[in-house]
Protein backbone atom coordinates (compact mmCIF):
# COMPACT_ATOMS: atom_id res chain seq x y z
CA UNK A 1 0.00 0.00 0.00
CA UNK A 2 1.41 3.32 -0.81
CA UNK A 3 0.78 7.42 -0.93
CA UNK A 4 2.30 9.80 -2.40
CA UNK A 5 2.37 13.13 -3.76
CA UNK A 6 4.93 15.34 -6.33
CA UNK A 7 5.35 18.75 -6.72
CA UNK A 8 7.46 21.35 -9.15
CA UNK A 9 8.34 23.83 -6.71
CA UNK A 10 10.10 27.32 -8.25
CA UNK A 11 12.95 27.15 -5.63
CA UNK A 12 16.79 25.15 -5.44
CA UNK A 13 16.95 22.13 -3.71
CA UNK A 14 18.64 23.46 -0.66
CA UNK A 15 15.98 26.00 0.27
CA UNK A 16 13.65 23.55 -0.35
CA UNK A 17 15.31 21.06 2.11
CA UNK A 18 15.71 23.80 4.79
CA UNK A 19 11.74 24.18 5.49
CA UNK A 20 11.53 20.35 4.58
CA UNK A 21 14.09 19.30 7.78
CA UNK A 22 13.23 22.30 10.05
CA UNK A 23 10.46 19.71 12.07
CA UNK A 24 10.09 22.81 14.71
CA UNK A 25 7.99 24.85 11.43
CA UNK A 26 5.81 22.49 9.86
CA UNK A 27 3.02 22.82 11.99
CA UNK A 28 3.37 26.43 9.99
CA UNK A 29 2.84 25.41 6.21
CA UNK A 30 1.82 21.18 6.21
CA UNK A 31 -2.07 21.35 6.87
CA UNK A 32 -1.99 17.82 8.98
CA UNK A 33 1.02 18.63 11.39
CA UNK A 34 0.42 19.73 14.48
CA UNK A 35 3.65 19.35 15.35
CA UNK A 36 6.78 16.82 15.46
CA UNK A 37 8.81 16.40 18.36
CA UNK A 38 12.64 15.85 17.75
CA UNK A 39 14.71 17.11 15.38
CA UNK A 40 14.98 16.03 11.09
CA UNK A 41 18.31 14.36 11.21
CA UNK A 42 19.76 11.27 10.32
CA UNK A 43 19.27 8.49 13.39
CA UNK A 44 17.42 11.01 15.42
CA UNK A 45 13.98 10.07 16.88
CA UNK A 46 10.34 11.88 15.70
CA UNK A 47 7.27 12.15 17.67
CA UNK A 48 5.01 13.16 14.79
CA UNK A 49 0.95 14.74 15.68
CA UNK A 50 -1.45 15.12 13.14
CA UNK A 51 -4.72 16.17 13.05
CA UNK A 52 -5.95 12.81 11.12
CA UNK A 53 -5.46 10.82 14.50
CA UNK A 54 -5.07 11.08 18.46
CA UNK A 55 -2.30 8.90 17.99
CA UNK A 56 1.28 9.68 18.04
CA UNK A 57 3.36 8.66 15.16
CA UNK A 58 6.74 7.71 16.40
CA UNK A 59 9.43 7.68 12.88
CA UNK A 60 12.70 7.59 12.66
CA UNK A 61 15.10 9.44 10.32
CA UNK A 62 16.77 5.84 9.18
CA UNK A 63 18.31 7.68 5.90
CA UNK A 64 19.61 10.90 4.91
CA UNK A 65 21.17 12.57 1.92
CA UNK A 66 20.72 16.50 2.20
CA UNK A 67 19.97 18.14 0.12
CA UNK A 68 18.58 15.10 -1.94
CA UNK A 69 16.26 12.22 -0.08
CA UNK A 70 15.52 11.32 3.44
CA UNK A 71 13.41 8.49 5.03
CA UNK A 72 11.99 8.25 8.29
CA UNK A 73 11.09 4.74 9.35
CA UNK A 74 8.36 3.31 11.90
CA UNK A 75 7.84 -0.59 12.52
CA UNK A 76 5.79 -3.11 14.97
CA UNK A 77 8.04 -5.81 16.28
CA UNK A 78 9.14 -9.35 14.28
CA UNK A 79 7.91 -7.35 10.99
CA UNK A 80 4.04 -7.50 11.71
CA UNK A 81 3.61 -3.66 10.34
CA UNK A 82 5.93 -1.13 8.80
CA UNK A 83 5.47 2.31 7.22
CA UNK A 84 8.24 4.49 5.58
CA UNK A 85 7.95 7.78 4.31
CA UNK A 86 10.25 8.80 1.37
CA UNK A 87 11.03 12.39 0.35
CA UNK A 88 13.03 13.32 -2.76
CA UNK A 89 14.45 16.11 -3.70
CA UNK A 90 15.43 16.65 -7.62
CA UNK A 91 16.72 19.67 -9.41
CA UNK A 92 14.01 19.94 -12.10
CA UNK A 93 14.16 23.22 -14.82
CA UNK A 94 15.56 25.77 -12.37
CA UNK A 95 13.67 24.92 -9.67
CA UNK A 96 13.07 21.53 -7.54
CA UNK A 97 10.57 18.81 -8.22
CA UNK A 98 9.72 17.21 -4.69
CA UNK A 99 8.38 13.35 -4.04
CA UNK A 100 7.12 12.33 -0.60
CA UNK A 101 5.68 8.97 -0.63
CA UNK A 102 4.36 6.18 2.19
CA UNK A 103 4.68 2.74 1.66
CA UNK A 104 3.12 0.14 4.70
CA UNK A 105 3.95 -3.24 4.46
CA UNK A 106 4.62 -6.44 6.77
CA UNK A 107 2.79 -9.59 7.09
CA UNK A 108 -0.29 -7.66 9.14
CA UNK A 109 -0.96 -4.83 6.59
CA UNK A 110 -4.11 -7.38 5.46
CA UNK A 111 -5.63 -6.71 8.94
CA UNK A 112 -3.99 -3.34 9.67
CA UNK A 113 -4.22 -1.72 6.24
CA UNK A 114 -8.06 -1.44 6.59
CA UNK A 115 -8.13 0.85 9.43
CA UNK A 116 -6.22 3.31 7.20
CA UNK A 117 -7.79 5.80 5.61
CA UNK A 118 -7.25 7.30 2.35
CA UNK A 119 -4.49 9.47 2.96
CA UNK A 120 -4.35 10.40 -0.73
CA UNK A 121 -5.89 14.39 0.02
CA UNK A 122 -3.66 13.98 2.99
CA UNK A 123 -0.60 14.26 0.60
CA UNK A 124 -1.98 16.53 -2.15
CA UNK A 125 -2.17 19.01 1.15
CA UNK A 126 1.02 18.40 2.20
CA UNK A 127 3.00 19.21 -1.37
CA UNK A 128 0.71 22.15 -1.70
CA UNK A 129 1.27 23.85 1.60
CA UNK A 130 5.05 23.28 0.68
CA UNK A 131 5.15 24.94 -2.62
CA UNK A 132 3.30 27.64 -1.30
CA UNK A 133 5.25 28.34 1.78
CA UNK A 134 9.05 28.00 -0.20
CA UNK A 135 7.20 30.01 -2.92
CA UNK A 136 6.06 32.69 -0.74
Amino acid sequence: MIYSSKVQINAKPDVVWDLLTDARKWHEWEPNCTRIDGNIALGEQLKIHTKLSKRVFPAKVSQLEAPRWMVWAWAMPFGMFRGERTFRLTPHKGGTEVYCGEEFSGWMLFLFGRTIPDLAPAFRQFAAGLKLRVEA
